[in-house]
């Protein structure tokens, strides 16, 4: 089974809210060696960095650093963003 990358992304979500802590902003944090052991992601996900850096791409998530390595990076935490309000989404159409 082929996910393009949008799909890929909404799939990590679903990933990161199922392995995260959430946040009192409504963002979810979890670590890099968390997404990087889990078995299910590992079945999920071809290319787990490759979908974090379009997600990061697509401001969905943030993490420090680009590229990231399992052992080296395995505490780097991955935020994944809370989505903007509709209010938000509104204001912005009209700058």
């Amino acid at each position: 089974m082929t996910l393009n990358v949008d799909e890929e992304v909404e799939r990590l979500k679903e990933e990161i809210k199922r392995l995260a802590q959430p946040r009192p902003d409504g963002s979810y944090v979890v670590k890099f060696g968390v997404l990087f052991i889990d078995d299910r992601c590992a079945n999920i996900f071809e290319a787990l960095v490759g979908t974090l850096r379009a997600a990061k791409k697509r401001k969905v998530v943030t993490y420090d650093g680009e590229l990231l390595l399992q052992g080296v990076h395995d505490n780097v935490e991955i935020v994944l963003l809370k989505p903007p309000t509709q209010a938000t989404q509104a204001e912005g159409v009209g700058a």
